[in-house]
């Protein structure tokens, strides 16, 4: 079993800059693929970006050139730099690990970019 616990989401103004973290327990995290999902009202849940055990990772078309992933095994923790951050990046953002067929979610947190 994983936990996973999000943080640093909030009220930001139109270009501002966020920085979410996800912090793990339970388990050993670097085992783990990670990522980070995004679910706006009356939309779906949607993929933002990705990072591998190996620190490859996969950034959405929508978040590219703004959107930063990366990750501290020693900490247990993935993080999701946001800058230069849009009306339609409000969202809850979810973290997500899995590898093979476990994965777990976290509660999310709420971000909402607005002047």
């Amino acid at each position: 079993q994983v936990q996973l616990v999000e943080s640093g989401g909030g009220l930001v103004q139109p270009g501002g800059s966020l920085r979410l973290s996800c912090a793990a327990s339970g388990s050993i995290f670097s085992i783990y693929t990670a990522g980070w999902y995004r679910q706006a009202p009356g939309k779906q849940r949607e993929l933002v970006a990705t990072i591998t055990t190996t620190n490859s990772t996969n950034i959405a078309d929508s978040v590219k050139g703004r959107f930063t992933i990366s990750r501290d095994n020693a900490k247990n923790t993935v993080y999701l730099q946001m800058n230069s951050l849009k009306p339609e990046d409000t969202a809850v953002y979810y973290c997500k690990v899995y590898r093979a067929i476990r994965e777990y979610w976290g509660r999310g947190t709420q971000v909402t970019v607005s002047s």
